[in-house]
């Protein structure tokens, strides 16, 4: 069964989506207004904020700066191998700090041509704050690309005190 609870946030109203397992939820989509891809609510999902509690608690947790790592169930199977393979090395960033694509590709065995591949598997990221792909920037040091936004990107990566914010 899919379901799904809102979470207001300083980026604007989280949508969190999930299926339901036998210890809870696990999470399947986590995403912000007017995100690009952004999921959206469909008939027969079931509202259940309950069952999102304890995502919630640690989405406030990590706004409030006191969180620097999600403990998180996710659903598996989302995503190509290629895909969970990057979203696989945006979790091993490190909170506060940054990497650029090219880095990202290395760690996955498709440098050079290979970036802008992991640029598109980032830009499909279903589970943005929790899965760091806000921590991804340019080999310049630039922001680049972000679904929920280039000022969200700034917004959480100063929260983080990530010292590549210019």
């Amino acid at each position: 069964m899919t379901m799904y609870a809102t979470v207001d946030s300083p980026l604007g109203e989280l949508l969190l989506v999930g299926e339901e397992t036998t210890g809870g939820v696990a999470l399947a989509s986590l995403s912000l207004p007017g995100q690009k891809g952004a999921a959206v609510v469909q008939d027969g999902w079931v509202r259940a904020p309950e069952a999102f509690a304890g995502v919630a608690a640690q989405l406030r947790e990590y706004f409030a700066g006191r969180l620097t790592r999600f403990d998180i169930e996710y659903t598996d199977g989302v995503g190509t191998d290629f895909q969970r393979r990057v979203w696989s090395a945006l979790d091993a960033v490190p909170y506060g700090e940054t990497v650029s694509y090219g880095q990202i590709a290395e760690r996955v065995g498709s440098a050079g041509a290979g970036v802008r591949a992991v640029g598109t598997a980032i830009g499909r990221n279903p589970l943005l704050v929790v899965r760091p792909c806000h921590r991804v920037i340019g080999s310049d040091g630039a922001l680049r690309g972000y679904a929920g936004g280039l000022e969200r990107k700034e917004r959480l990566l100063r929260l983080e005190g990530a010292s590549a914010v210019r």
